[in-house]
């Protein structure tokens, strides 16, 4: 039997004359800091109901839609890690008020990372799910075949046609490709529940929607996750659903504690978006990890 978890109603913030949806729960702790979830790449603060229903019990829990993405505005223009860096930053001096645990999925996590590293007063730690961004590439052997994939690139010029990439964000908005896709990423298909197809699809007819889906293509590639990591400071826990098909998780986490050795990190049995999948075991173990940094609790 499949349990429906009720969104928190949550509120709007004005940021650069833009509507930004965030929900707050829980109470504050003056002995732990606060939570702040950001979600990935076409969802929303949706799909962290499942952690905020548990989170809430132990910290007072931040999660916030995008700038372009969920109930937030979706102006149309140029979306970056920087764009978010600088909502997620804002955010964090302007309401939550206090340095934050910031924990990040997918393009989420890139842009919580991206705040971790030019704003350390702002942030207390960082955890990551499965986090997108690139590494500075240097294998040569690798970047022959980069710059060998034509047809990789060709596509990509198709897709920055706005009629293509109109066409094909009518196409992956279906509820039949949504769900054929989330099967594909998450490793416990039981947990692709029509709940959160349906989370996914409502905010693809928002008005601008379109527009951002089109502006994902025209993204400048951010700054390397290596360089980001030397600039970073705060604890770090990196959590992997290593069933992920989109991620060499195993490749990512050696990268990471290349840059980063003083890291913690967890290998699951999940897809893309473990803390969606198994999360009783995410919650635990964020639970954990942030109780047990001393200097987190100040």
């Amino acid at each position: 039997m499949v349990v429906t978890l009720q969104s928190i109603p949550g509120t709007y913030w004005q940021w650069r004359g833009n509507s930004i949806y965030y929900i707050c729960a829980g109470e504050k702790q003056l002995n732990k800091p606060a939570l702040l979830l950001v979600h990935g790449f076409g969802a929303s603060t949706d799909h962290w109901r499942k952690n905020i229903a548990q989170l809430q019990n132990e910290f007072q829990v931040w999660a916030i839609d995008l700038l372009g993405f969920g109930r937030s505005a979706k102006p149309n223009q140029e979306y970056s890690g920087n764009l978010w860096r600088e909502q997620l930053h804002d955010f964090i001096t302007e309401v939550i008020g206090q340095p934050t645990v910031l924990a990040g999925n997918s393009l989420g996590g890139y842009a919580s990372l991206c705040v971790a590293a030019a704003y350390p007063q702002s942030t207390a730690g960082l955890i990551l799910l499965n986090s997108a961004g690139p590494f500075s590439d240097t294998n040569p052997e690798s970047q022959q075949k980069s710059n060998s994939n034509v047809m990789g690139k060709l596509i990509r010029s198709i897709l920055l046609q706005p009629w293509a990439s109109f066409l094909l964000f009518q196409y992956v908005r279906r509820k039949s490709v949504i769900r054929k896709t989330l099967n594909k990423v998450y490793f416990d298909k039981s947990a692709v529940t029509n709940q959160l197809i349906e989370d996914i699809y409502s905010h693809s007819s928002d008005e601008g929607a379109a527009e951002v889906f089109n502006a994902d293509y025209k993204t400048p590639q951010g700054e390397k996750v290596d360089i980001l990591l030397n600039q970073m400071q705060c604890p770090l826990l990196l959590l992997w659903g290593e069933k992920d098909p989109w991620i060499d998780t195993r490749d990512r986490g050696i990268k990471f504690r290349q840059y980063y050795p003083q890291l913690t990190e967890y290998y699951l049995e999940a897809g893309h978006c473990p803390h969606d999948e198994i999360p009783d075991e995410v919650n635990n173990l964020i639970t954990n990890w942030i109780l047990s940094q001393g200097e987190l609790q100040s």
